[in-house]
């Protein structure tokens, strides 16, 4: 579907579309400790994406794994090498947005803990980025398991720049990341056209906070938004929301899971992006003089 502000005023012929985007596809899994059913899971639905026409396909944080990691850290997580040869973008010719690896990272020995990081696989299966995780998810909410990410991952030190993708400028981020509005501020300030925010919310927290965040992030940014999410039961004590989607620079959820495995498509339209751009200049607006630039 289009949103409000495309059907109400078609693109200025005058005014080059730039790059046309493309199609593409948001993984919902129900990732275990069992790592095998995982990339299985992952592997089978990014074929299916590709079959569909997907230009590229993103999966959410904790892929690779979800279970205790306070007993399990020493044997699932791994560097990064090794997992990127179980990924199948080359055979499938995607691009593959990994949302959450458990990566064990070059000062294990001295920290005892991993990142979580967001890797970036081009069509022939290379690294092109590799983010880890900045803002870290430490809550005890009532009625559901206190989560402490903090207590077996380093945070993150750095905000990549925009990558040039297929289908747009992608601005990476995982997860609680999305809570920070400045993050994507910087993004979009950055050249982002695309903000992507894998993620394995709590059912409390995505019941409340999901769309709504998600949506706000596409309409201050004025970019495109693809949340990949976990969905269901993952062991005894944790389970996810689920609800995957791709919001549009107005705003519109244009694709959407509801809960279970599967796959949503959207075509992106950067024509349409420079459109609500040029029309609603809102960050040309920004008062940087006063409270600051990003």
């Amino acid at each position: 579907p289009r949103s409000p502000a495309a059907m109400a005023a078609p693109p200025d012929p005058s005014v080059s579309p730039g790059p046309a985007g493309g199609l593409v596809a948001v993984a919902q899994v129900t990732s275990t400790a069992d790592k095998e059913h995982n990339w299985r899971q992952c592997s089978g639905l990014v074929r299916r994406a590709a079959a569909a026409g997907a230009r590229a396909v993103f999966l959410p944080e904790g892929f690779d794994f979800m279970g205790d990691m306070s007993l399990c850290v020493p044997r699932e997580c791994q560097s990064m090498s090794p997992g990127l040869s179980l990924c199948v973008p080359r055979e499938c010719d995607v691009w593959l947005s990994l949302g959450g690896f458990h990566e064990r990272g070059q000062d294990w020995d001295s920290t005892g803990r991993i990142y979580n990081c967001h890797l970036l696989l081009d069509n022939s299966g290379a690294l092109v980025a590799a983010y880890r995780k900045l803002h870290l998810f430490d809550a005890a909410l009532p009625g559901a398991p206190a989560l402490c990410e903090s207590s077996f991952t380093n945070p993150g030190q750095e905000l990549l720049p925009p990558i040039d993708t297929p289908v747009g400028k992608l601005g990476l981020a995982v997860c609680y990341d999305l809570r920070f509005p400045e993050l994507a501020q910087a993004l979009r300030g950055a050249g982002a056209q695309i903000l992507t925010f894998p993620s394995a919310f709590t059912v409390p927290t995505g019941a409340a906070h999901w769309e709504v965040l998600l949506r706000a992030r596409a309409i201050e940014c004025q970019c495109y938004v693809v949340a990949a999410a976990q969905t269901g039961r993952h062991n005894a004590s944790r389970a996810s929301f689920g609800h995957s989607l791709v919001a549009d620079p107005w705003g519109t959820v244009v694709a959407q899971c509801h809960e279970g495995p599967g796959l949503c498509l959207a075509q992106l339209d950067l024509g349409y992006l420079e459109q609500v751009r040029r029309e609603l200049p809102v960050h040309s607006h920004r008062r940087g003089d006063i409270y600051g630039a990003l």
